[in-house]
């Protein structure tokens, strides 16, 4: 026999007296089993979701074209703020207005510029009521910034958005939950007791951002919002795209002087609105999910070392249970590093067996995480690696205890054990 058959043959050999021992032990064995696996279920299903939540992200950002930035009349801040005008002084930024709106599309470098807000209310059509649907507002050119997916009709015109017609555009979820199998287009629905025609229907491409595809939605006009919904338009955002071969930075350069000299602001003074890049909505999505990601990671962390401590209690009672194996094994012949390697390689299948049960759950949870939420919950291949790894490493570290003792044991004073 070579010496590769030799080894190989000795792993399959621990692994088959691993496998005995957590027989005859099988409530010690579940219990240091069932703290590998929550730990690395822990990092699997975070794992998951985490991937899920970033092509999410990456899919909202992309929907508008990569270059696309945002004016709002507030910053992504995360500082102290009692609602005072000493602790948060961008609350008495004025809102984004439409006469600024129109003065942007002017601009050089702007393919186009559209108004969003977002509003809720009540969507009823006959004895069917939706009480808590979400309103989305924008201007005509939704369809040039958003490319929504229609299944039937269409979307607003740039003229029904200015005359504010009485215009709306359901998701599918929307449709089916008024109109059932009913043709939707033409039909009269009630949003917060004012009627309007439905005029096309859309594939809702539900994300972590966009709130999932299990809400209502109802899409109109941002000037039929305020003049038949009396809401008043004072936190609308602007989206502005490029022109194709213009630098994002020379656009946001123009973009704020403009703002700035409209709203009458002087050199040094502090520009009362914010413009908001997609690498900034990805450096806050980065600092909230990462804290978020450690924070799982450490609490994963604890159920390995509770296993990690189950191991070490488990593989200490089968040395001292062994022992007059471990000296009849010494006695013919076998070395301190053959008895090391047993028992390491025993401590990693204890925990390799839990590895794979947390992975195989967490896999699990991750499919049902995303069928039944918007995360389009994923596991992704570094994360079976490391999840596998994590387990296996476990087992060295705490493994590695038990079997230097056992490595250690005199020959002749294991084979006097009784």
């Amino acid at each position: 026999m070579t010496a590769l058959a030799q080894q190989v043959y000795q792993i399959f050999e621990s692994v088959r007296i691993a496998i005995d021992a957590l027989k005859a032990n099988r409530v010690r064995a579940a219990l240091t089993i069932l703290g590998i696996a929550v730990g690395v279920f822990v990092v699997v299903v975070i794992s998951a979701a985490v991937h899920g939540i970033n092509v999410s992200v990456a899919k909202d950002l992309e929907s508008t074209g990569p270059t696309t930035f945002y004016v709002q009349r507030y910053p992504i801040t995360f500082e102290a703020c009692d609602g005072s005008g000493d602790t948060c002084k961008w609350l008495q930024n004025p809102p984004i207005t439409f006469a600024e709106m129109d003065a942007l599309n002017r601009l050089e470098g702007a393919a186009t510029v559209g108004a969003a807000m977002y509003w809720s209310g009540s969507v009823k059509y006959r004895d069917h009521n939706l009480p808590s649907a979400g309103i989305e507002s924008y201007t005509g050119n939704w369809a040039v910034l958003g490319a929504p997916d229609m299944i039937e009709g269409r979307a607003f015109t740039d003229q029904e958005a200015r005359s504010a017609a009485r215009v709306a555009v359901l998701t599918t979820v929307t449709a089916q939950r008024l109109f059932g199998e009913a043709d939707p287009l033409e039909k009269q629905i009630f949003v917060n007791g004012t009627p309007f025609t439905v005029i096309g229907v859309y594939r809702d491409n539900a994300s972590f951002l966009s709130g999932g595809g299990d809400r209502s939605k109802v899409v109109m006009p941002i000037q039929s919002l305020g003049r038949h919904l009396n809401v008043p338009i004072r936190d609308m955002g602007l989206a502005v795209k490029p022109r194709e071969g213009y630098r994002p930075a020379e656009l946001i350069d123009d973009v704020t002087a403009t703002l700035r000299g409209l709203r009458g602001l002087r050199p040094g003074r502090e520009s009362n609105f914010a413009i908001i890049t997609q690498d900034k909505i990805m450096d806050v999505y980065n600092k909230i999910f990462g804290m978020f990601f450690l924070v799982m990671i450490a609490l994963s962390a604890v159920g390995l070392i509770v296993g990690g401590v189950g191991v070490v209690a488990i593989m200490m009672i089968s040395v001292t249970e062994r022992t007059r194996e471990i000296g009849v094994r010494k006695a013919l012949g076998a070395t301190r590093s053959t008895i090391l390697w047993q028992f390491l390689v025993e401590a990693v299948t204890l925990t390799g067996i839990g590895g794979a049960i947390g992975l195989f759950v967490g896999w699990g949870v991750a499919m049902l995480v995303r069928i039944y939420s918007p995360v389009a919950a994923s596991v992704p291949p570094l994360a079976v690696v490391a999840a596998l790894g994590a387990s296996a490493v476990t087992g060295v570290l705490f493994g590695m205890l038990p079997a230097a003792r056992a490595a250690r044991l005199d020959p002749v004073d294991a084979l006097r054990y009784e």
